[in-house]
């Protein structure tokens, strides 16, 4: 558990209000709920956005097959316990 509570979707101005409610509609598409990680950086809107674009850069990457990123992304997720 998180000792920082998640970003509620409802903080902040009119466009942070958008921006973090989007990123959470298409992450919970995505993976079927809003992960911890989403939320702790959603409380800081530079970090967020630097966070989402690393993110968007590896998935676009088309020089590893996408089956062996996945692979990869399951080693390392198994080696430092992570539980998604």
């Amino acid at each position: 558990m998180a000792r920082i509570p998640g970003a509620p979707r409802n903080q902040g101005g009119p466009i942070r209000r958008l921006f973090v409610g989007v990123v959470y509609f298409l992450t919970q598409r995505r993976l079927g709920r809003v992960i911890m990680p989403i939320q702790v950086t959603a409380h800081h809107p530079r970090i967020f956005w630097g966070y989402l674009q690393m993110e968007q850069s590896q998935m676009g990457a088309k020089l590893v097959d996408h089956k062996l990123k996945g692979l990869a992304e399951l080693r390392v997720a198994t080696l430092v316990g992570c539980p998604f």
